[in-house]
């Protein structure tokens, strides 16, 4: 899928998940919500790190495209020194390899988690304002494109400072989920990881699939890339993901955000 499709799906998931809490009597204070949306947005565009068109590599100038470049040949180097007899012996380089699976996933969003942890206060802004350029990059992508760099990022600043100052606030939510003394904003992993996730997903049931499953092999793959039969996939950017996808994800998105709330009740 594209960009904002991603980002889109990143959001509506986070909000399921608010939904789910809510139901489960657990319910997020709506700083988390909000926050945990915007970010499960942005991290849906990070798999993307390993293609040098990417919305992401143009996102934080010489930096981001510096990334993209090494997670590329990374991820080349990965699949070639661990690709299963079943699997292509040869590829043009590294994208929808190792950014595109579950473990990749897992590991963004614990060394996230990490960061805002054990780095303070501004570890959670750093993380905060990473995630916020890319929901903006995302979700606002026509404004984004049609704008300086530099007012993206004042963008991303502001947001992740005005969040984390709610957040702090008891009862806000910084010790949502985890409340143990030191435990602050380690719940920010989860829609890092979830985000990063539903990226996958929505890569999957495009025609190329996705090794979502990677390193686990299936038959003689193990970069099996996992999809629905051929007959029920759409190429990325195509009437499916604009007319049909885009929409659902929209609507979805505002039904869980009522439903976590608790505002249907």
């Amino acid at each position: 899928m594209m960009g904002p499709a991603h980002s889109l799906s990143g959001a509506a998931a986070w909000l399921g998940v608010g939904a789910l809490a809510y139901g489960l009597d657990h319910p997020m204070p709506w700083p988390v919500l909000l926050t945990g949306a915007l970010i499960s947005a942005g991290a849906a565009l990070a798999p993307d790190l390993d293609h040098k068109a990417a919305t992401i590599s143009r996102a934080f100038g010489p930096v981001s495209r510096w990334m993209c470049e090494v997670i590329d040949k990374l991820s080349h180097v990965v699949y070639r020194s661990t690709r299963g007899k079943g699997d292509a012996a040869s590829r043009s380089g590294g994208h929808r390899t190792l950014t595109h699976t579950w473990l990749w996933a897992v590991i963004c969003g614990a060394v996230a988690a990490g960061v805002c942890v054990f780095g303070g206060r501004w570890g959670v802004l750093a993380v905060l304002f990473v995630h916020m350029v890319l929901a903006v990059e995302g979700l606002l992508w026509r404004q984004a494109r049609t704008s300086s760099d530099v007012l993206v990022w004042l963008l991303g600043v502001t947001s992740a400072w005005m969040l984390t100052d709610i957040l702090d606030k008891p009862g806000n939510g910084a010790s949502w989920l985890f409340d143990q003394p030191g435990q602050e904003y380690l719940w920010v992993g989860l829609p890092i990881a979830l985000g990063s996730l539903v990226h996958c997903i929505g890569d999957a049931i495009t025609v190329s699939g996705c090794p979502i499953l990677w390193p686990i092999p299936l038959g003689r793959k193990r970069w099996y890339p996992v999809g629905p039969p051929k007959g029920m996939r759409f190429r990325a950017g195509s009437w499916v993901e604009l007319k049909v996808l885009t929409p659902v994800f929209m609507v979805l998105g505002g039904v869980c955000a009522v439903t976590a709330l608790g505002l249907l009740g």
